[in-house]
């Protein structure tokens, strides 16, 4: 690696100038600013905060900077762009380089402009550590466990240090891990993170220690990381002066998108690259910061200014372009309560003269059927079921209304279900190409050797010794210790192994060798799974995205590091219908956005949620969830507000009921943003004057006069 200007950077005098970027005049005047921001020594801008509010086009914005830096003559090479998906990733380059292009007709070396270094953190940080691998002390090919391996070998672990022969309950495997990673993301003592997230298992912190050393310690031994290592490992080189310096000095611009999102290792590896801020841009919205059960801080983007002298530039993105105003108006003064935040009012050149509603509705029940009662509705009126949303706080909250569409045969997709990795056939088939390309991942090899037809744990694990303690090169699959029953099957497995390893003639090409482990696999398929042929087309879409990798090592860490969202074993009806209503999370929704949105459940015990009140700064972030939820609807925002819940263990469906009112959230003082009406409303007969409902009949009187 090395820092040397990119090829085909043009020479100084090349450069263009802001006359030469008619573009630039697509955006308003706060994106221009955040786009132009620059000066300072050697062209280097300061430290820079855009703070984005919801719909202000903030990847347009974020796209274009990286443009205009590259137009004004910056080396693509030298700049990082960090994300928070690769999709996002992927957007953002297109976008710059459909920017450029429209300047390479008079600056030709704009067309082959790209972004070398593109990404989302982890996956910056797994290039980064395999490019210094020699240095701190890792193996190049080391492996990268997703969460359920990490699970898997954190278990293993715990068994081996006595932890599951406690007469008492010690936290499963599960648990430990949420222990584990909140505690490296955080950045906190292990006391702290149990005290304030996991109480209940605050009387096993010197246990939970020893097994996290030795989990460690275990991951070491078999040159594997975990997902929390890619950061962890990253901030860690970045706290040695030399490495970081290093580091720093292979970026000349660095910009971060969502930095709300970002946890404190995140926040500590960009500060240690860039301590005096020069070069670096970060883009986010500290009113949608709502995933501090994922380790991420508010924090980061609220002190972001201070953490330089002189503090870093502010620009603030006010201008929306999604929702019309009476909505913005009414999101605007839920999130102006919060008790910290970045001063916007969020405007729009959308005018409406329909308010966000407050719907009060009697149950769940009734709910249900108001929301689809609106849905169909707007149906009729043109509205697609697909432009529509249903957001909720927990997916528990919408099963009253599953059934309810599923009795009037509306389809739905609700976000959520079977993630692609999660599925067992997919992780076969990943074990068996870790385990060829790092023979010491005990987890991997474990799960590929019991594929085969005879071989259980106690010799799989016998195997796995001879292995590890084999030196390198030398494991000698073939003659492995196995029942003579599975002799034949495991030569058969063993020259498998060896190729996609290379030790039986060079590796065989990529991506052949992954076709090869795919016809292996699938011929054990029909013997592992009674549904073999509904798995199949997992692995067949499988080996469609090897195709598009140049190499078994970068389809691993890619693969895992992004994975497919869902597999052809997702639960749930094969949709029969090109349209269909959208159910999701509040949390799944942040970044979506919708013509029509519902939200339920907006009610004190739900927003916030009971298990979120514990401190200030969760019940901050249940205001910020509602705001995130409000500002997805782009025309139409039911807020609804069910007086009573049914409760049982079945979901609602029990006769034991609960009261609730509305939100803190929306206090009184904001009740004239909102419209409120009931629901259903009252017979057309009872609509009339007061005089008109008055009663036949003086009940009241005979109550009285009952106690004469």
């Amino acid at each position: 690696m090395n820092a040397s200007a990119h090829p085909s950077a043009p020479p100084s005098s090349g450069r263009t100038d802001s006359a030469a970027m008619p573009w630039l005049a697509s955006l308003n005047a706060a994106q221009r600013e955040a786009v132009e921001f620059g000066g300072g020594e050697g062209g280097v801008a300061g430290p820079l905060l855009v703070i984005a509010g919801a719909g202000s086009g903030k990847t347009s914005t974020l796209a274009h900077r990286v443009a205009h830096l590259i137009a004004g003559g910056a080396d693509p090479a030298r700049i990082l762009l960090l994300t928070f998906s690769r999709r996002a990733a992927d957007e953002m380059g297109r976008r710059v380089q459909r920017l450029l292009g429209q300047l390479a007709a008079t600056h030709p070396w704009l067309a082959h402009a790209e972004l070398n270094w593109s990404g989302t953190f982890h996956g910056i940080g797994a290039r980064l550590l395999r490019e210094y691998a020699g240095r701190i002390g890792l193996d190049v090919a080391f492996t990268i466990h997703d969460r359920e391996d990490s699970a898997d070998l954190l278990n293993l672990v715990r068994h081996e240090q006595g932890f599951s022969e406690k007469s008492r309950r010690f936290p499963l495997k599960g648990t430990c891990l949420a222990i584990y990673s909140a505690a490296v993301n955080t950045r906190a003592p292990l006391a702290e993170v149990l005290q304030a997230s996991f109480p209940w298992c605050a009387e096993w912190e010197d246990e939970l220690k020893r097994l996290f050393r030795a989990y460690v310690q275990a991951k070491q031994a078999q040159q594997v990381l975990d997902y929390d290592d890619l950061l962890l490992y990253w901030a860690q080189m970045m706290a040695e002066p030399e490495l970081a310096q290093e580091v720093g000095a292979l970026f000349e611009h660095v910009l971060v998108d969502e930095y709300q999102d970002t946890n404190h290792l995140q926040a500590a590896i960009l500060l240690a690259m860039k301590p005096d801020g020069r070069g670096l841009t970060v883009v986010g919205d500290d009113a949608q910061a709502i995933y501090a059960f994922r380790g991420a801080t508010v924090r980061n983007i609220l002190d972001f200014p201070a953490a330089f002298e002189p503090p870093a530039r502010i620009v603030t993105l006010e201008q929306n372009y999604r929702s019309t105003q009476p909505i913005l108006a009414a999101a605007n003064a839920v999130i102006a309560l919060a008790a910290e935040r970045y001063a916007k009012d969020l405007r729009s050149d959308r005018g409406s003269s329909q308010r966000p509603r407050l719907v009060s509705v009697k149950d769940d029940a009734e709910q249900a059927a108001y929301v689809v009662e609106q849905a169909l509705a707007r149906r009729e009126d043109g509205l697609r079921l697909r432009q529509q949303a249903v957001l909720f706080r927990a997916s528990s909250y919408s099963a009253r209304l599953e059934m309810e569409l599923t009795r009037r045969n509306i389809p739905f997709v609700k976000f959520g279900g079977l993630r692609f990795l999660e599925a067992a056939h997919v992780k076969d088939v990943l074990a068996l190409l870790r385990w060829a390309e790092n023979p010491r991942d005990r987890i991997a090899g474990f799960r590929a050797v019991q594929l085969l037809a005879g071989i259980g744990p106690k010799t799989a694990g016998r195997v796995l010794d001879n292995v590890c303690a084999a030196p390198d090169g030398c494991a000698l699959l073939a003659e492995q210790p196995v029942p003579d029953g599975a002799r034949e099957g495991w030569l058969a497995f063993a020259a498998l192994i060896d190729r996609l390893a290379g030790r039986d003639g060079g590796p065989a090409p990529w991506p052949a060798g992954f076709e090869l482990a795919c016809r292996w696999y699938e011929a054990q398929m029909p013997r592992l799974y009674e549904d073999a042929p509904v798995r199949l087309p997992d692995i067949q879409q499988l080996a469609r995205i090897a195709a598009t990798y140049p190499g078994r090592r970068q389809f691993l860490t890619e693969l895992t590091l992004d994975p497919p969202s869902a597999t052809s074993g997702e639960p749930g009806m094969p949709l029969v219908d090109e349209d269909y209503l959208i159910l999701s999370t509040m949390h799944s929704a942040k970044g979506q956005e919708w013509s029509a949105v519902s939200v339920l459940n907006v009610v004190d015990g739900c927003i916030p949620s009971d298990i979120a009140t514990r401190n200030g700064a969760e019940i901050e972030e249940e205001r910020r969830l509602l705001y995130v939820a409000m500002t997805r609807a782009r025309d139409h925002l039911d807020l609804i507000l069910p007086q009573r819940f049914y409760v049982s263990q079945q979901q609602g469906l029990g006769d034991r009921h609960v009261y609730a009112g509305r939100s803190r959230f929306i206090p009184n003082r904001l009740l004239e943003h909102f419209e409120q009406i009931t629901w259903p409303l009252p017979p057309p007969g009872l609509r009339g004057t007061p005089a008109s409902r008055q009663a036949a009949v003086d009940l009241a009187a005979k109550m009285r006069d009952m106690w004469r």
